[in-house]
């Protein structure tokens, strides 16, 4: 098993981690340590909300003062604010395009919560996009951008400039039986382009399509120190136990040097501020300073010519609000954590094996917002990358994780999506329709835990399913 650093009361706790965090050699808490701990109500510790309603992820931290407060609004002013060609009367936010996939970071992410696939070929990709490039690695590490269509495709444009194609999306079912004759389905898309503006987009295209997520809880994940994550990888299995999360490394543009992942679905963004940038660019078509020139390949002439307003579209000070605000969304509390089926649904959590990824427990360190310092939370996540095996791979590696690996996903806010976003689906392209199916896809490292699952009786099912939707 990993060795397991002596455990260590919460104080003491948060003055290691604020000293590793610094740059020291310090215990860190162990996974087992973290294991322990209960889960709370408030899964967002001091930042968490007791709301439930479809504004459920919309709300500041709970202990932000007032300036923080102001900060915040003008933050979810950029985040919802539609913006127009340039140059415009609109005062900071005009320069969309001249590529894009919506007008707005909410266009997406609406109510800051998550996204859904569309329902069938003929539905539009409202809050989804595609991931695309070819074999290979690009620069810096990254995926390698396709020469006439970059790393995503635009399906919208400004007036005068042609959008790079439509996504079609079909789905195609597979039935199947549990241990005790209970029938499922599991559906998966598949991708199709029509009217490519630039010509065919090549056999050896690689694709992935992607929903937004959920925006809660974000800056608590920021603030997990770097040690402990190291603490939790297990790249080499060395214990045996077929969970080896991994790190994956990145690029971070700012600081021009690698750095480690935790944003995203692969774990390809090393912080809010870089991932809300990258954003930004690829899905709303606006230059910062991290994306000084527009979106547009060489061949695409007619978007390169588009005008555009002076300096960069995105501010720095609205960058800055907009990071802000993605730091400091408020996550729900649970909901109904003392129902006996719950309890029995959270204990069942951990006996399958889910907790080994889906970790219960993390704590923050030092953070640049004091209201997200010290910390103890339950994101039900271990921010590593993982093989989710053959199943769900997309085949597209992104820097070091490749083709089967996906870093796990946080379960907070699971059971409100229906509530504020109107839907069930679940995983990176939404091909889930419920936590059963998403559970019953996980394969490599989490077949194990899909098989455990699997193996219980309805009733175990059913009080695992209620856990999930408590959180």
């Amino acid at each position: 098993m990993r060795p397991a650093p002596a455990l260590l009361a919460a104080p003491a706790l948060f003055a290691a981690l604020a000293t590793a965090a610094a740059g020291a050699v310090e215990t860190v808490p162990s996974r087992d340590w973290l294991l322990a701990q209960p889960v709370a109500t408030a899964l967002g510790g001091a930042t968490g909300r007791a709301v439930a309603g479809e504004s459920a992820f919309a709300l500041p931290a709970a202990n932000l003062d007032g300036a923080a407060v102001r900060r915040f609004s003008l933050g979810n002013r950029v985040f919802n604010t539609n913006w127009v060609v340039a140059p415009a009367s609109v005062d900071g936010f005009d320069g969309l395009g001249p590529v894009f996939n919506r007008v707005s970071c909410s266009g997406c992410h609406l109510r800051d919560g998550r996204g859904q696939p569309p329902a069938g070929p003929g539905d539009p990709l409202t809050s989804m996009l595609i991931r695309i490039s070819l074999p290979g690695a690009g620069p810096h590490g990254g995926p390698k951008p396709h020469p006439v269509y970059g790393d995503q495709i635009g399906e919208a444009a400004i007036p005068g400039v042609r959008p790079e194609a439509r996504t079609v999306i079909r789905w195609e079912e597979t039935p199947g039986r549990l241990p005790d004759g209970e029938a499922y389905a599991l559906r998966r898309p598949v991708l199709a382009f029509e009217k490519p503006a630039y010509g065919p987009l090549g056999r050896d295209l690689l694709t992935s399509p992607r929903v937004a997520p959920a925006m809660i809880g974000l800056g608590l994940l920021e603030a997990v120190p770097e040690p402990l994550l190291a603490a939790l990888a297990d790249p080499e299995d060395r214990d045996g136990d077929g969970i080896s999360g991994r790190i994956n490394t990145v690029w971070d543009g700012a600081a021009g040097a690698p750095a480690k992942g935790r944003f995203g679905w692969k774990a390809n963004q090393p912080n809010l501020r870089q991932q809300n940038a990258d954003a930004a660019a690829g899905d709303v078509g606006l230059t910062s300073a991290l994306h000084p020139a527009e979106n547009c390949p060489p061949v695409q002439t007619a978007c390169r010519r588009a005008p555009r307003g002076d300096g960069p579209d995105l501010a720095d000070r609205l960058l800055d609000a907009l990071t802000f605000y993605t730091r400091t969304l408020a996550v729900p509390h649970r909901r109904d954590a003392e129902d006996p089926q719950v309890r029995r649904g959270e204990a069942l959590f951990r006996e399958t094996g889910c907790a080994a990824c889906h970790m219960p427990t993390l704590v923050t360190g030092t953070a640049e917002e004091p209201a997200l310092a010290h910390q103890t939370f339950h994101p039900f996540t271990d921010l590593l990358l993982h093989d989710m095996g053959e199943g769900l791979a997309d085949n597209r590696p992104d820097f070091a994780a490749d083709g089967r690996e996906w870093r796990t996903p946080p379960l907070w806010g699971l059971g409100l999506v229906p509530v504020v976003n109107g839907h069930t689906t679940l995983l990176h392209d939404g091909r889930a329709r419920d936590a059963q199916e998403a559970i019953l896809w996980h394969g490599g490292e989490a077949a194990a835990a899909r098989d455990a699952y699997a193996a219980l009786g309805r009733e175990e099912r059913a009080a695992l399913l209620a856990f999930l939707k408590s959180l």
